[in-house]
């Protein structure tokens, strides 16, 4: 899928269908395929406008915002919590790594301490 036409290309279609012009002329001055053209005029005839419908919003997110403000309080009383535990307590409805994306974008991180500090100049 290729990039949105802008407003002016579609103002100089349907000018130009209006015109008289045919189809494929327009194609080729406008660098644009026929099916566009003819996508962009029945939708001037049918409604009166040339302008791109507006966009859906995207994909609708499968929990609130509550709910994931509630895990991420959760994560900071009790910070050894397992991605699994979370899951289960609140009962999401996705993966250990879908969570653990959420969590990341919202700047928590997870990191292993580990109980004792290696020294630098240790050799095994």
């Amino acid at each position: 899928m290729g990039k949105p036409l802008s407003n002016e290309k579609r103002a100089d279609i349907v000018r130009h269908m209006e015109a008289g012009q045919s189809k494929e002329n327009i194609s080729e001055w406008l660098f644009i395929t026929v099916k566009t053209v003819e996508r962009v005029w029945k939708r001037y005839q049918e409604t009166g406008s040339y302008e791109a419908l507006p966009h859906a919003g995207g994909r609708k997110p499968l929990i609130t915002e509550e709910k994931m403000e509630q895990v991420v309080i959760k994560v900071e009383q009790v910070p050894d919590m397992t991605l699994l535990e979370l899951i289960e307590e609140f009962n999401l409805p996705f993966t250990e790594s879908a969570l653990c994306r959420r969590l990341i974008k919202r700047g928590l991180t997870f990191k292993k301490r580990h109980s004792t500090q290696m020294v630098e100049n240790e050799k095994m």
